[in-house]
């Protein structure tokens, strides 16, 4: 009898195509990642409004339903938070097989929490979500992500990250030159001895906290950019922040300089340490890749 493994995964974005192309690697699903990646991009793209289109969601949804394939992918409808609530076709499921194991990929608005309630094993979602919820504050900041497990009390969740998928973008410090002045470099070590504002996002003050370390932040002020104003351009404002950056091309139009680039906010396989079996560490073992991963100890 086949094994089957349900795994929480994203419902889109770019967590979810990492764990797409990571499945593909191993499962000879090239085209159909390749296919669900494109369809995910073209909503998107609707989305955001930068492509426009006469049929509804639901018109698209049927569409995309292969109701007499049953390896195909299924997509269903949520709300987003733009105005009126409008709704978005995001990624629903997927099931493939993988050494004899049938994967069923499940999505989930918030992967990371539905491992935590033991309603799955397994699951991917983004390490910045763990830091913001579970990573324990302390005096020194943490860095990496080989850090994390040693850092998330097991009397809080039972959820431990296995291996990072390396699709890294980072936090990094951005400051203006003013708020530079004479420092040699834009670092922690220049951060521990700063006393003032610091833009974030609001969403990350917890991650920027276990990042840089309470001993760093009890002297600074968080300020967050308005609802309208973009992320950079706040940041020059204040003169300090963190932002996640990939070229930080932005960054410098807004005459901002790069600093440290302080965690990597990086796509991560997690177990239920209390749900996970032989299977689940097989399935482990097939979907990491130790050319590309940052493997992490579980205890």
């Amino acid at each position: 009898m086949t094994a089957t493994i349900p795994v929480a995964v994203p419902r889109k974005g770019r967590p979810l195509e990492a764990v797409l192309e990571r499945v593909a690697t191993v499962a000879d699903i090239d085209a159909r990642a390749d296919s669900i990646i494109s369809t995910l991009r073209y909503e998107k793209a609707l989305t955001k409004d930068t492509k426009s289109v006469d049929t509804s969601p639901y018109e698209r949804l049927a569409d995309y339903s292969e109701t007499g394939d049953p390896a195909a992918p299924e997509y269903t409808l949520l709300r987003d938070d733009r105005d009126g609530f409008p709704r978005r076709v995001v990624f629903d499921s997927l099931t493939v097989t993988l050494d004899g194991i049938e994967l069923r990929l499940i999505g989930r608005e918030e992967p990371f929490r539905a491992l935590r309630t033991h309603e799955f094993a397994l699951g991917f979602d983004s390490a910045d979500l763990v830091l913001e919820e579970v990573v324990e504050l302390r005096p020194a900041g943490i860095a990496s992500l080989a850090e994390i497990n040693a850092r998330i009390n097991p009397q809080d969740t039972d959820v431990a990250v296995v291996t990072g998928l390396g699709d890294t973008v980072y936090h990094t410090l951005l400051a203006t030159p003013a708020a530079i002045g004479e420092a040699a470099t834009l670092d922690r070590a220049f951060v521990a001895d700063y006393q003032g504002p610091l833009c974030i996002s609001p969403r990350y003050e917890r991650l920027v906290e276990a990042v840089l370390g309470t001993e760093a932040t009890d002297s600074i002020e968080f300020v967050y950019p308005t609802e309208t104003a973009e992320e950079e351009a706040a940041i020059a404002d204040t003169g300090l922040g963190v932002y996640l950056t990939v070229t930080g091309s932005t960054a410098r139009e807004h005459g901002l300089v790069l600093g440290e680039q302080l965690f990597p906010s990086e796509t991560v396989l997690m177990e239920n340490t209390v749900e996970a079996g032989s299977t689940v560490a097989e399935v482990e073992e097939l979907l990491t890749d130790p050319g590309i991963d940052t493997a992490l100890q579980v205890e």
